[in-house]
C-alpha cells in the first residue's frame, strides 16, 4: 500500500477518534509538533525509516521523546505505528490529517502568486470574494513570483484562476497565431 494510501487512511481512523473524544484541535497541535521536529530532524527522519531498529525499541524512543508532551490518544497512535511498523507514514498522516481537520472545520486554503506583495485590503477583498464563492473559510497564503510579469494567479484545491499578464499575453500570442487576433 502506498504511503499516501495508508497515511489517509490512519488520518481517517485518527480524526474519527478524536471526534469521538473532542480533542481534534489537541491531536493537530500534537502533529504539528511532531511534524516540527521531523521538519527539523535529518536524524529522526532516518530514525523513522529505519528497518534496523525493532518495534520495541522504537515504542520506548517515541515514549521517552513524546511522554507529558503530546496528548494520551497522540501518544497510543504513535505507539501503535510502532507496532505495525508504520511509523515511516507519519509525515503523511500528519499531513492527511490537517487536510481531514480543515475539510472538517470547513477551511479552504488558497495559494496566491503575485509579482508585488498586496496591501491588506486587496488581500481581504480577494479573501471575502474566494469565501463568498466557496462558502468556506480562506486561508490566504501569498507568494511572490516575478515571472508572472503582473496580475497574479489564486490557487484553490485543483483549481486555478489566472489573472496575470504572463496569462494574458499567452493567450493573445494564441490569438494571433490562430489568425483571429
Amino acid at each position: 500500500m502506498s504511503n499516501i494510501r495508508a497515511g489517509y487512511r490512519y488520518a481517517t481512523a485518527v480524526i474519527g477518534v478524536a471526534g469521538e473524544t473532542k480533542s481534534i484541535d489537541t491531536v493537530h497541535a500534537d502533529f504539528q509538533a511532531i511534524d516540527t521536529l521531523i521538519r527539523g530532524s535529518a536524524e529522526f527522519r532516518a530514525f523513522l525509516k529505519s528497518p534496523v531498529v525493532n518495534a520495541e525499541k522504537k515504542k520506548k524512543i517515541f515514549t521517552e521523546i513524546f511522554a507529558r508532551k503530546v496528548s494520551e490518544l497522540t501518544m497510543k497512535f504513535i505507539i501503535l505505528l510502532a507496532s505495525n511498523g508504520r511509523e515511516d507514514v507519519l509525515p503523511e498522516i500528519i499531513r492527511q490529517y490537517s487536510r481531514l481537520r480543515d475539510e472538517r472545520m470547513g477551511i479552504l486554503d488558497v495559494k496566491l502568486e503575485a509579482v508585488v506583495p498586496l496591501t491588506k485590503t486587496q488581500e481581504q477583498e480577494i479573501t471575502g470574494r474566494l469565501e463568498k464563492t466557496s462558502k468556506k473559510k480562506v486561508r490566504l497564503t501569498t507568494v511572490l513570483n516575478p515571472s508572472l510579469k503582473g496580475g497574479f494567479t489564486v490557487q484553490a484545491e485543483d483549481r486555478v484562476w489566472d489573472a496575470s499578464v504572463r496569462h494574458e499575453l499567452a493567450a493573445l500570442r494564441e490569438r494571433l497565431v490562430r489568425g483571429s487576433g
